[in-house]
Parts: structure tokens; C-alpha cells; sequence
């Protein structure tokens, strides 16, 4: 089972010293990683309850909100409102540090984030982590982009643009976008529905390469009454190659680095009833701690791991490569036994020295992991920004200017 589609459009960077809300999904349904049934007792839980509005996922959220974070039986420590530049929004926190909000308007039609972390009594946290995109204002529409502004990403990175309303003349809305790469190289748009338009080269993007995103939107109908109304450019660079290859059979993960391999890590992936997606996927997010909760992934009540450290995100539905600190330690290297996530041993609290903490410091967004076993249901190229796993001949075939038609595009 699946969690809802996420934004792809927030700021990707961790957020230093805040704890944020995930869930953790593969191929075969939703979950974490094993959680304590391996272990002699669960971690004690915060009895800190936050609420954040809105909720994860939001769109067309008024600029006037209402945008709020809440917290019972607790104590806010810390609140991260950032549009999609990663400006962050000041706001108010209240006198018994139970409720905070933010001192301004929001701008129409910019996605943001919004994350919050809270302690109870005897020192627990709590976290929350909601990503949601402002209305644009009446009759116009806006594309929100991936990646941000002036970021460097890993080789995989696609630049991905979710649109306010949906596209009835897409034809016209992607003459309005080109992306242009310095050393030249081709780049071509596929559309997955009629609000995601994403571009890509036929492989990975050299290393080095710098990348612009020219949005001329401003007054392209888009659909009937709809005018566009950017008119920017966007700029990232390519950092390194960075591709790690998982072998579910083998239950290893082989990190190269420009070609050179840098170092095999031992892995649990997910049970044969609940298997991790083949494939090629990219890192969207990194947090260096989440919380992993069942309810995001449709398991009810089944677990709560509030401090999932090192955590990588590979899909909008939920996969991540993460530490694990509570399973046996003699699975990884051995047996697959999560939920669809991809584990690596850690510890309580994030090691820099557990091969889960050094894959962290190692890796950036757009960074590549290509996963490959006997069995396993293949990942969809629009779930999160795993583009790559449509051939060339596919991927060209999405746009609706070298078609002449409105392609499918999933």
C-alpha cells in the first residue's frame, strides 16, 4: 500500500536539528523496518502530540493560511516554515511554547515546508513535517520546480515542474520551458498527467554539468482563461557521480564515485511480503532523523519510530535507504526482512561511523541508487523522480511537441 503522491517541489536539504515525518514503503505495501518484534523492549514514545496545518500534501493553501504548529502535553524546540528558495518564514512562538505561528503573509503560488519538533516532560521528542504550495492567485497558474535555485545535485537529478492547474494545452506550456546544459547536451520533456512536466537527458547528467531552467510562462494560456505568470531562470550544478547499485539477493550496497567503488555496505531490504521496488530511483530528500509512522503508509497503528536516523528518500509512496538500529544486527548482509525500505545498520541517535551514517555524509539529492534482485515489482517512473526507468524511445515519447498530441505519460 501506498501513501499519497508528495509535493516534489519543497526544499530538499536536511533541516538541521529537526526530526520530520515519513513513512517507509516498497513494492509489496507500506512500513518501516521491523520494528522491535527484534528486539527486547520498543523505544519509550514522546507523549508530546503535535499538529501542523495545514497538512502534508495541501494545495491551493490561501497566502493568509491558516498556517499554524501546535503542540499538547509538550513543548515546541524548534519551527521551520521555507519556501522553495529555502527562505525561511519568521514567526511567533507562543509564551508556554505551545503554539507558533508565522509573522507574515505567504506568497501566492510557492511551495513550502513546514517542520516541527516538540519534547514532552521527560525530554522525548516529537516531530512533524508537512510540505504544501500556496494558491496562485484567480485565473493564472505557476510551476513549482525541482530542484531548487543554485543547488548542486547528484547525476540523476530530472528537473521536474508541477503545475497549479491542470494543463489543457500542454503543447503550448512546454514551448514556454526549456532546459538548456552547459557542455551542450540533449534534453528531453515527458508529461506524467496534465500537472508534471519533467525534462531529462537521454543518460545520467555528466558530472560537472551546469544546468538552466527558463520558465516563460508569463501569459501562455495553459488552459482556458489560465495565464501563465513566470517569466525566470533557474540555476544548478551537477556535483559528482554518485551511484550506489543494491543487490537484494546478495543483501549489499556497492557505492561507486565517479566509477571508483568506494565501499560495499551490508543491507536488509524488504521481505519477501513486502518487497523493495527494482529499479532505478533518486534521492528527493535527506534527513539526518525522521519519523517513520504506519499511518503515513495506511498500517494503522502498527509502529511509530520516532527517530529513524539517517534517513534517504527514493519515493513519493514511501521508500527510503535508512539506519536501523533496532533490528538484529546479524540481518544485514543476511536476509531481507523490512517493510520496502533499504536498512543499513546504525545506531540510537545517528552514527557518523555506522555505514548508514557514512552513506549520509556521502551523499547529496540527485544521487543515483539502482536496486536489482530476483523478484520485486518494478518502481513507476512518476512515483517520486524515478524518471530513468522509462527507455529513451519512452521518455521522448511524452512530449507533447514532438508528438503533435497530448501524450499519456502515466
Amino acid at each position: 500500500m501506498r501513501a499519497a503522491v508528495r509535493l516534489w517541489v519543497r526544499r530538499t536539504a536536511a533541516v538541521a536539528g529537526l526530526v520530520l515525518l515519513a513513512g517507509c514503503s516498497g513494492g509489496g505495501g507500506g512500513g518501516a523496518d521491523r520494528h522491535p518484534g527484534d528486539v527486547a523492549a520498543a523505544p519509550p514514545v514522546s507523549r508530546a502530540r503535535l499538529s501542523v496545518r495545514p497538512g502534508d500534501g495541501a494545495q491551493d493553501v490561501p497566502a493568509d493560511g491558516p498556517v499554524e504548529v501546535a503542540v499538547a502535553e509538550g513543548r515546541l524546540l524548534a519551527v521551520r516554515l521555507a519556501d522553495d528558495r529555502g527562505t525561511a518564514v519568521p514567526g511567533t512562538l507562543s509564551a508556554d511554547g505551545a503554539r507558533w505561528t508565522p509573522d507574515r503573509r505567504l506568497a501566492t503560488a510557492t511551495a513550502y515546508t513546514l517542520d516541527a519538533v516538540a519534547e514532552d516532560a521527560a525530554g522525548l521528542r516529537a516531530a512533524q513535517h508537512a510540505a504544501f504550495a500556496t494558491a496562485a492567485p484567480a485565473h493564472t497558474f505557476a510551476g513549482f520546480f525541482t530542484p531548487e535555485d543554485g543547488s548542486t545535485v547528484g547525476v540523476g537529478m530530472p528537473v521536474s515542474l508541477r503545475f497549479s492547474h491542470p494543463i489543457a494545452d500542454r503543447a503550448a506550456v512546454e514551448k514556454a520551458v526549456a532546459v538548456v546544459a552547459d557542455p551542450p547536451l540533449e534534453v528531453a520533456a515527458h508529461w506524467f498527467g496534465d500537472q508534471r512536466l519533467d525534462f531529462r537527458p537521454e543518460e545520467y547528467w555528466p558530472a560537472g554539468t551546469k544546468v538552466t531552467l527558463l520558465l516563460r510562462l508569463k501569459d501562455v494560456e495553459g488552459a482556458p482563461g489560465y495565464l501563465g505568470t513566470q517569466d525566470k531562470d533557474v540555476h544548478f550544478t551537477v556535483g559528482r557521480a554518485l551511484v550506489a547499485a543494491v543487490d537484494l539477493d546478495a543483501h549489499t550496497m556497492t557505492v561507486r564515485r565517479d566509477g571508483e567503488v568506494l565501499r560495499v555496505l551490508p543491507v536488509s531490504a524488504g521481505s519477501p511480503e513486502h518487497g523493495t521496488y527494482l529499479g532505478t530511483m533518486v534521492v528527493s530528500e535527506r534527513h539526518e532523523v525522521t519519523r517513520m509512522n504506519s499511518q503515513t503508509v495506511g498500517l494503522g497503528d502498527e509502529y511509530d519510530i520516532k527517530d529513524v536516523p539517517h534517513a534517504l528518500r527514493l519515493t513519493a509512496s514511501g521508500t527510503f535507504v535508512h539506519g536501523n538500529y533496532w533490528s538484529d544486527p546479524a540481518v544485514f548482509g543476511a536476509a531481507n526482512t523490512s517493510h520496502g525500505c533499504i536498512g543499513l545498520p546504525d545506531t540510537k541517535g545517528g552514527s557518523a561511523d555506522s555505514p548508514a551514517g557514512w552513506l549520509y555524509q556521502h551523499t547529496i539529492t540527485g544521487d543515483v541508487v539502482e536496486v536489482r534482485g530476483s523478484r520485486g515489482e518494478r518502481v513507476a517512473p512518476d512515483n517520486g523522480l524515478s524518471d530513468w526507468n522509462l527507455r529513451w524511445s519512452q521518455w521522448t515519447a511524452g512530449s507533447a511537441l514532438r508528438t503533435g498530441r497530448h501524450p499519456g505519460g502515466g
